[in-house]
């Protein structure tokens, strides 16, 4: 599911053939990542708990930061002048929209992304043929404009936004309100790592010296977001739980915070642009992970359903959890491998081609 996959569409014949199941390979791993995460728990001490929390506030950055990239690669025939592909779009939006407030209801206790997901792909349409110096610079606003408007929110009405995420049975006006703004995943501010995805689908990430690049600055820029936010929090401490000025300087999973925006993107970079240059020397050792990342959506909507059926009320430790990660990750995996082996896309990746039929 290079980005091009997330939207159901199957990559680009002429897009370099590294490039496209190196984004692949990297959605698989943001797919492991939010197992981990939706398994928990997240808070244990020792190394099993490190390990799981490593994940958190990141791996769904890398997904949605993949999913800017293949907008790119799905809409570049509207970038180069073509008609801008409105119904696959809205499409996709409706039926993303559908299973994401549908499977919210499975009993997992996790926060589903795909609604905020298939927002994203409906506000892209404004942009494609936006000038890529105007689309970063939209993308760099946006981490910074994002968060003052979802804290300003917060400080003008004194109440905390709840961040339940929206279900299929609620009413039209508070799915909207989630999805925007009060849910788990708002779009007011993760536009930024959308944007930033489509900005990065615009460059040759077949070419080495741009993985390297981007590796080398990716890895900088995570390291200088996770110092000065340490720093930070020495000399004025960790924000209050009410909202307040301070928010603004919380570098927390999940804080919807520029510094938590920039680190996470970051070090989601740091992962695509590794995993472009490790892929190719892995031969096909490597196909497992390509193919369960061109099952995402199939892969993370059963994942669900598995974590509602075997795993919940459990598990009650970090050990517990880290186990049940891998074992489930291997299931997914195998899975994929096996239905790749047979069928070209998986059922809601071939559901999503529909419009095109």
């Amino acid at each position: 599911m290079s980005a091009a996959h997330t939207a159901g569409a199957s990559p680009d014949a002429s897009a370099p053939h590294g490039r496209v199941t190196g984004l692949d390979a990297a959605r698989a791993l943001a797919i492991v990542g939010m197992v981990a995460v939706n398994i928990g728990p997240l808070y244990d001490d020792g190394i099993a708990g490190l390990v799981m929390r490593l994940p958190h506030g990141r791996a769904s950055l890398l997904f949605v930061l993949l999913a800017g990239i293949g907008y790119s690669l799905l809409t570049r025939r509207a970038r180069d002048g073509g008609a801008l592909p409105w119904g696959q779009v809205l499409w996709r939006t409706v039926l993303l929209s559908l299973i994401g407030l549908s499977t919210q209801l499975a009993g997992h206790g996790s926060d589903v992304i795909l609604t905020t997901y298939a927002v994203l792909f409906l506000v892209g349409l404004v942009v494609v043929r936006a000038p890529s110096g105007l689309l970063l610079t939209a993308s760099i606003v946006a981490v910074a404009a994002g968060p003052l408007v979802w804290l300003g929110v917060q400080l003008r009405t004194g109440e905390v936004f709840d961040r339940e995420p929206a279900t299929i049975l609620d009413a039209p006006g508070q799915i909207v309100a989630s999805t925007l703004l009060t849910g788990p995943y708002p779009v007011i501010t993760w536009l930024a790592p959308f944007l930033f995805g489509m900005w990065l689908g615009r460059l040759r990430l077949h070419d080495r010296w741009v993985q390297i690049r981007l590796t080398v600055a990716a890895v900088v820029l995570t390291l200088i977001a996770e110092l000065g936010s340490r720093v930070l929090e020495v000399f004025l401490g960790r924000p209050g739980r009410e909202p307040a000025v301070d928010w603004f300087l919380s570098a927390a999973a999940h804080s919807q915070m520029p510094l938590w925006l920039i680190r996470g993107s970051a070090s989601a970079v740091a992962v695509l642009a590794l995993t472009l240059l490790v892929l190719p020397y892995l031969g096909r050792f490597g196909w497992p992970l390509v193919a369960t990342g061109q099952l995402a959506l199939t892969v993370y909507v059963v994942h669900l359903f598995a974590i509602a059926q075997v795993v919940r009320p459990g598990p009650q430790t970090a050990q517990d959890g880290l186990a049940i990660t891998a074992v489930m990750a291997l299931v997914l995996v195998g899975a994929a491998v096996a239905w790749r082996h047979f069928f070209s896309r998986g059922p809601l990746e071939a559901a999503l081609r529909l419009w095109r039929r």
